[in-house]
């Protein structure tokens, strides 16, 4: 008998993603590796999305309405996860390739915020998306709230699907994403935190992971009717829920291409 876990929406939209954005990572690792150059980068991307879809496919299964339907293939999936896992951490033990110059990294840091106002509006950015990550956590932990009610039925009723998969997500979210916001707001503001482009390279893989499964899953033809999204809602989710999505990839997108403010300049070597 097949997975009756693949067979809902959220296990369809993991598996269009492990088919095209995950083997479109792999080919590219692959590439990197073969010519010799670096695949960090992207390796961490993956790691983010990788985890991510591990974490909620599997708490999904053991408390949605499937969990006690575990057959062989669910174990078959746990060894993937295991070999992943092992190559996540092969990953994070590759060396950074960054390369900038020790008058770049000075000059960039005696600049104020209000100097850098793409890092002004990323900062602007996070405090909304903190207060939302929040929300919709609430709204998966059933808050009694008439707003968390109205919410729910009026534009994610999927968070209260059955399956699990939603608000599994939500809690993830909340737990891991809220501190994340936090440390990058930080990081944002005070030179010379070095982890700054790993982070954002992890998270905008998860966030970009989890929102793909989200969108796609609360419009599915599989998600029962009454746990879809409104038709006259639908405009209103996209907007928020692409945003959502979006922005980490281009806050990912500056920290990497330029690094600078993170960095910390390297000891001049003395001559004898």
């Amino acid at each position: 008998m097949a997975d009756p876990h693949i067979n809902t929406a959220h296990g369809h939209m993991i598996s269009y993603w492990d088919g095209c954005v995950h083997y479109l990572m792999y080919l590219l690792m692959i590439a990197a590796i073969t010519w010799g150059d670096s695949y960090r980068a992207i390796g961490l991307y993956w790691v983010g999305s990788f985890l991510m879809r591990a974490i909620v496919y599997i708490l999904g299964n053991a408390v949605g309405k499937y969990g006690t339907q575990v057959g062989p293939l669910f174990f078959l999936h746990m060894l993937y996860i295991s070999v992943s896992v092992c190559a996540c951490f092969h990953i994070f033990s590759q060396p950074s390739t960054q390369d900038v110059q020790l008058t770049s990294v000075q000059e960039t840091k005696r600049k104020s915020l209000l100097h850098r106002p793409l890092d002004l509006l990323f900062i602007i950015y996070l405090i909304p998306a903190l207060a939302f990550c929040v929300f919709r956590g609430l709204v998966a932990l059933d808050c009694s709230s008439k707003f968390c009610q109205d919410y729910t039925q009026q534009y994610e009723p999927y968070l209260k699907d059955p399956s699990a998969y939603p608000k599994v997500q939500m809690l993830v979210s909340m737990l891991y994403s809220v501190p994340y916001y936090i440390i990058t707001l930080y990081g944002l503001l005070v030179p010379g935190c070095e982890w700054m482009p790993d982070l954002t390279l992890v998270h905008s893989g998860a966030l970009a992971q989890a929102q793909f499964s989200h969108i796609g899953a609360s419009l599915h033809t599989r998600t029962p009717f009454s746990y879809r999204v409104p038709a006259d809602s639908q405009p209103v989710f996209l907007l928020i829920n692409v945003l959502y999505a979006l922005v980490p990839q281009a806050l990912c997108y500056r920290c990497c291409t330029r690094p600078a403010f993170f960095l910390r300049p390297a000891p001049e070597k003395k001559n004898e």
